[in-house]
């Protein structure tokens, strides 16, 4: 797997004092903004797709709505164990195979921490009654045995007071036995539901940590459907486990306790062998343990292939409703273009590997049935049949005869133990694997996080007053192909600083390193450490629930009173929604594109930040609500710093700053950064263009 690089998000401002080697070169000056292009170093001519982005800023306090995200790994967290790679001597089956019993054991690392003193208080003592209560509901079972063979001695020898006696005992026995087992059930799930509960948060933590269920989406590994591993693959992983061992444990017992009762009623059989006798001791024993082995060994080999068909399964039934989910999603682009055709060829598509994999599937249950199927039709009828040579020549009453059946059935249920649970223990196998995998790709970017290692921007403190400055900033992808190359930029508080470059010249990817989303490169982002950041991008998140949510997010929804929220919806021009502040509905689905680019604007109101990034912020307003929302912002916050990437030139009118990345070979340059002519209006757009250009080339010459 790739070892990807990550590093916190620049949201968070980081901790002082970071990489030395990423602060080479010190911020510029306004004096020293104008800039000659560099001479590009031969690199590939690959760039990152540039995507829109949200990056949501946890609230700190009520007062304070707009911080860093927090820490990821806590102190008492261990540091993500070393992924152990296959010898490169192996066979690609081999390597596969290795790697298999790899995710084996990388789950187990991280699930086993649910019973240490980081994990539930509660684990062991739970998991503690559950073992006594198995092994007193063994004992009850051997009680039952007793019971049944003194009930048919009784009904044998007509002895009705006898039979009176143990059909009075037998009630409370059997609500004794029951309230064991519903104790028992109790104390399994609970292990079950709070160890899922444990492991679920955790990963969930590591996942939503640092951007990392972003940066997910840029390296390749086998992490696709997140949503489906943490969520039914989890279950799975976390419930089958709590009863296998419970199974186990009491087919151990039962096994050990009844073998014993077979030997010691089963005694040995004499068989007439010509003019001789053969005596076999304990037959009934070696019955069971040969008729077992046989049923066992007929399951393992005809399911040896359960545990890929099963993990193939669970992965085609996540695409599938991967697919239907981004249909859902993105249901309004697909009507209006007409795309139903097309939607249908690829859930049709996605449906028919589902179907295949089902019908292989179905082969391995159907013949794993037949084992399981004639197994429980034969061993209620082998030990009578044994018993019976004993019974017709007197030596074995027929309370003996139905006590061997019971524990023979017993000690059958207990070898036949796989038999019964093979496909469950496949599906198990199976999630198992998919979460773990999930947690090799978190510990990739972890290990990254944690490194010393160059290749990664660094994150730290600005000097002086400055809000924002990269230093000597590259940007590449995850491979080492250059996207922006060598950013030298230093933002003062108060600037409000346009971003500028033709399409693929890396505008977006330089927002997402400024947002600690993209790790990978070198050089540093560096913040003022008191400031607080919030990001605008072209498709603002909305959530589910209320409008007031969706308008306060990402802080919470009573952090501001209704009248709060009211007048910043009135200030963005959505005041025809006041009224539905409370109103719980689709907002995603029920606004509109302009509509919430204007609620990511009123959210910009409330939560009041330091700096401001506007990735494309405004693309869905037409041009006079373009300037009402910067006016507004403008009047409403006049001290903020804004950072701007748009591709209108009307919002120069809005903007302190200029600077323009051009697109070449070996990454993208900062080829201008020019102060822009304060105005009033939006007039002389093309005078003070041509002015700028002026004064660029007086600079150059």
């Amino acid at each position: 797997m790739p070892k990807a690089k990550a590093k916190p998000t620049a949201a968070a401002i980081a901790k002082p004092g970071g990489d030395e080697k990423s602060r080479r070169a010190a911020p510029r000056s306004a004096k020293q903004r104008q800039k000659a292009p560099r001479r590009d170093e031969p690199r590939r001519d690959k760039l990152a797709s540039e995507h829109d982005l949200e990056v949501p800023q946890p609230p700190k306090s009520i007062e304070e709505p707009v911080v860093a995200a927090p820490e990821s790994v806590g102190e008492d967290v261990p540091p993500p164990p070393e992924e152990v790679e296959p010898s490169p001597e192996l066979s690609p089956e081999d390597a596969a195979q290795a790697r298999k019993k790899y995710l084996f054991r990388r789950f187990w690392i991280s699930g086993r921490g649910y019973w240490s003193l980081r994990g539930d208080r509660l684990a062991w003592p739970f998991t503690i009654g559950l073992l006594l209560l198995i092994c007193i509901n063994v004992g009850f079972q051997y009680g039952i045995n007793v019971w049944n063979r003194s009930i048919f001695d009784a009904i044998e020898q007509r002895n009705a007071r006898t039979v009176y006696f143990l059909s009075a005992v037998f009630v409370p026995l059997v609500l004794a036995s029951g309230s064991i087992v519903v104790a028992q059930v109790y104390l399994r799930m609970t292990i079950q539901r709070r160890w899922r509960s444990w492991l679920t948060t955790a990963l969930i933590a590591r996942w939503l940590a640092n951007g990392r269920y972003y940066q997910l989406n840029l390296v390749s590994g086998d992490h696709q459907n997140p949503e489906a591993r943490l969520t039914e693959d989890l279950r799975i992983a976390t419930e089958s486990p709590v009863d296998f061992i419970s199974g186990v444990l009491n087919a151990f017992l039962s096994a050990s306790t009844f073998i014993v009762v077979l030997w010691t009623i089963g005694g040995a059989l004499t068989l007439p062998l010509g003019g001789s006798s053969v005596t076999i001791p304990g037959f009934l024993v070696i019955t069971a343990v040969i008729y077992a082995g046989i049923t066992s060994t007929s399951m393992v080999v005809i399911g040896r292939n359960f545990v890929q068909l099963s993990e193939e399964k669970n992965q085609a039934e996540a695409e599938f409703r991967y697919t239907l989910t981004r249909v859902r999603e993105n249901g309004e682009s697909i009507a209006l273009l007409g795309g139903e055709e097309e939607e249908r060829s690829g859930i049709d598509r996605t449906f028919a590997g589902v179907l295949g994999r089902w019908a292989r599937l179905t082969g391995q249950h159907m013949r794993t049935t037949l084992v399981s199927q004639g197994s429980s039709l034969f061993a209620p009828v082998v030990p009578v049949l044994l018993c019976a040579p004993k019974f017709l020549d007197g030596s074995m009453s027929l309370g003996q005869v139905m006590q061997a059946a019971s524990a023979f059935a017993i000690v059958q249920g207990a070898f036949g133990w796989l038999v019964d649970n093979y496909p469950r223990l496949a599906d198990w196998n199976a999630s198992a694997r998919r979460v773990a995998s999930l947690m090799m790709s978190l510990d990739g970017l972890e290990r990254a996080e944690q490194s010393d290692a160059l290749g990664r921007i660094g994150h730290g403190e600005t000097k002086g007053e400055a809000m924002l400055s990269l230093n000597n900033l590259s940007v590449s992808l995850d491979d080492g192909t250059a996207v922006v190359k060598e950013t030298e930029v230093a933002i003062e508080p108060g600037e409000r600083v346009l971003v500028s470059g033709e399409s693929g010249s890396g505008k977006s990817t330089l927002v997402r390193a400024i947002a600690g989303l993209w790790p990978w490169g070198e050089g540093s982002v560096d913040f003022h450490p008191d400031k607080r950041l919030f990001m605008l991008p072209q498709r603002p998140y909305v959530p589910t629930g209320t409008l007031r949510r969706a308008v306060a997010y990402p802080g919470a929804a009573d952090n501001w009173s209704l009248d709060e929220i009211g007048q910043a919806l009135e200030k963005v021009g959505l005041g025809h929604l006041k009224d539905k502040i409370e109103e719980d509905a689709p907002w995603d689905q029920t606004l509109s594109g302009g509509e919430r680019q204007r609620l990511a604007f009123a959210r910009l109101l409330l939560h009041r930040p330091d700096i401001v990034v506007l990735d494309e912020a405004t693309a869905a307003l037409d041009e006079k609500s373009q300037d009402r929302m910067m006016e507004t912002v403008i009047a409403e916050l006049p001290k903020v710093t804004i950072i701007s990437v748009a591709h209108r030139a009307e919002l120069e009118a809005y903007h302190s700053r200029k600077i323009t990345l051009e697109r070449r070979k070996g990454g993208a340059r900062l080829v201008s950064d020019i102060d822009l002519i304060p105005r009033k209006g939006r007039r002389n757009l093309l005078q003070r263009a041509l002015w700028g250009s002026r004064r660029e080339s007086r600079k150059a010459k």
